[in-house]
Order: C-alpha cells, then sequence, then structure tokens
C-alpha cells in the first residue's frame, strides 16, 4: 500500500498519475482542448476543468463558464464555429468555479437569457456577485424535464433534488445522448475533498446510486477532467458504496473508549470523540485502500478527507445506503 498522511500533514510526493488519468495533452500556446461529441454538442476544457457548448442554426448554448478557462471558452466556440454568437448561458450550479466567468461572456453576448434552477437563482442573489449575474429563466421542479430550445438544437434540464449544491442540475442532450453533471462524478478521479464538497451526503449517495437509470446517456461531462461514461459512475458507486461499508463497520465494532486517552482528556468530551472519530477514519482509509489506491488518480490525496466527510454524515444525517 502507498504511504498515506492524514490530513494537514504535507506529503512528500504523491502517487504518480498514469498517462490516461492525466488524459490528453493541452495546446500549451491555446490553453485548452474540444472534443466534439457529435451532433453539434462539444466538450472544451483546460485539464482540469470541462464544460459543454452546442451549435445550432440560431447562435450557441453555452453550459457554465468557468473563471480558469475564461476566454479560452469563447475562443473554443469561435474556433468551432466562426462568427457564432453565444445566445443562452445555462448555470449548472451556483459555485464560482464554474460559473465565475459568467459576467464576461453577457458582456461580450448582452442580453442573452441565463438559465438555472430555483435554488440557484436564490444562491446568488444572495452572494450578490457581479460575476455571476442572476439568472433569468428559472424553474423550480423535481425530476421534471425543462427543455431549452435554441434553432434547431434542445437541452433538456433536470433537478434531481439536493446533491452536491441545492440547485445542482443535470444538463442532457436528447440527440447525442451526452449529460453534464457537474462535481458529482469524477471520471478516473478520486472526487474532491469532503465528497466534492457536498452540502447533502445522503442527497448525493442517492444522485450517483440513480443517475446511469436517471438519464439514457453515453457521454458524461463532469465539470472537471476528462469526459465519462456510465461505467465511471459504476466504478464510483463501488468505491463509496466500499467507504461507507467500512464506516458502517467501524462505528458499529470500534469502542468510544480503547483505554489509550491520557487521563486528563477523558474528561474532555471533545477530545474523547475526537480520539474515536480518528479511530473510525483510520479504519476507513486501511480498509479500502488495498482495492482502490491504485485505480483513483490521486487517491492519498484525499482518501483521509472522504473517510472523515462519510463518518460524520453517517453519525449525524444516518446511513446514506441501506
Amino acid at each position: 500500500m502507498p504511504d498515506i498522511v492524514p490530513p494537514n500533514v504535507r506529503q512528500d510526493a504523491y502517487t504518480p498519475l498514469t498517462d490516461a488519468q492525466a488524459g490528453p495533452p493541452i495546446d500549451p500556446i491555446k490553453g485548452y482542448r474540444t472534443e466534439d461529441l457529435g451532433g453539434g454538442v462539444y466538450m472544451v476544457g483546460d485539464g482540469i476543468y470541462n464544460t459543454m457548448f452546442v451549435v445550432s442554426d440560431a447562435g450557441v448554448i453555452l453550459v457554465d463558464a468557468p473563471p480558469s478557462m475564461g476566454e479560452k471558452t469563447l475562443n473554443a466556440i469561435q474556433q468551432v464555429a466562426p462568427g457564432s454568437k453565444i445566445v443562452a448561458l445555462i448555470y449548472s450550479h451556483a459555485h464560482i468555479d464554474h460559473i465565475g466567468f459568467a459576467a464576461g461572456v453577457v458582456k461580450a453576448f448582452p442580453g442573452i437569457p441565463i438559465y438555472a434552477h430555483e435554488e440557484t437563482r436564490k444562491a446568488l442573489a444572495q452572494a450578490n456577485d457581479p460575476n455571476r449575474p442572476v439568472p433569468t429563466n428559472t424553474f423550480n421542479t423535481l425530476d421534471v424535464d425543462f427543455p431549452v430550445v435554441v434553432g434547431n438544437q434542445k437541452l433538456v434540464l433536470r433537478y434531481p433534488g439536493p446533491n452536491h449544491d441545492p440547485g445542482n442540475i443535470g444538463i442532457y442532450h436528447p440527440g447525442q445522448k451526452v449529460l453534464m453533471l457537474v462535481d458529482v462524478v469524477y471520471p478516473g478521479w478520486m472526487m474532491w475533498r469532503r465528497l466534492g464538497l457536498a452540502t447533502n451526503i445522503p442527497g448525493y449517495f442517492g444522485l450517483v446510486k440513480s443517475m446511469n437509470a436517471r438519464w439514457d446517456f453515453d457521454k458524461l461531462i463532469a465539470g472537471h477532467f476528462q469526459p465519462g461514461t456510465k461505467a465511471d459512475v459504476e466504478t464510483q458507486l463501488e468505491f463509496m458504496t466500499d467507504m461507507h461499508n467500512a464506516l458502517t463497520e467501524a462505528i458499529s465494532t470500534i469502542p468510544y473508549s480503547d483505554g489509550r486517552l491520557n487521563a486528563a482528556d477523558t474528561k474532555n468530551s471533545w477530545a474523547a470523540t475526537r480520539d474515536w472519530t480518528d479511530r473510525l477514519t483510520n479504519h476507513c482509509v486501511n480498509k479500502v485502500t488495498p482495492k482502490w489506491s491504485t485505480r483513483l488518480a490521486s487517491f492519498d490525496v484525499w482518501i483521509y478527507e472522504q473517510c472523515m466527510a462519510l463518518e460524520q454524515s453517517i453519525r449525524i444525517d444516518g446511513p446514506s445506503l441501506r
């Protein structure tokens, strides 16, 4: 097994990425790459973030506007469809790292409609961030398709319920069977820290468990790294299930006190609980590492934080898998 250090301890060197995990090279001059998914649907990414745009006979639909890519996204659109204008913008959810360049898009194409779920509108109204304009067109339904039609193209928006972020939606192109669902599944990679910073961990589990049945997709644009498939969803669900099983086992079998805490700290309930939850987390890490350390990129970077977040959720929210 690789040496894995706990949070806040600096690792000298993490496990190197394989070529497949690193993904296709990015042109150092352009700073991005595009992938033609057919039918006017394109992925554009910088190797860390990715997003989607759709070219229609009436203009371009852009989904999200990551600030790390900024003008590169606009350049990619012009490379694919010279002279085309963005005529609609869709927000997957409210987070800055995925829509923080939205104001730049609106500045380049004034007056375009911005589509999002109502929960996203509420979050952005509260944030009052000039870089993330409040959406102009929202829907407030659960598991009901909301179509966005531009010329000869249609995208279908659907809110599956609380997951990574309130209002985080699936954006689906039925013609090409392409689904964009951000910060939920990370194809080939360990999730970002603490289960992708999911605000609702039971809802997050439920979505990963159900998304292959909810949408008939062949390609997944996940907001990070490379496009994936349903197989990537199954892999992540298997990993999450193994973590969940390890932690439910730990919670039910590891005693609150193992008799090794110093006498003074036994009177400190926070210290005693910290000692117990550390042992729960260590059990989870030790249990899943032999199987998963070489299967997921950056496993050793975030595995402690994944187990810590899930341990807390199981104890506070209840089990995410039954």
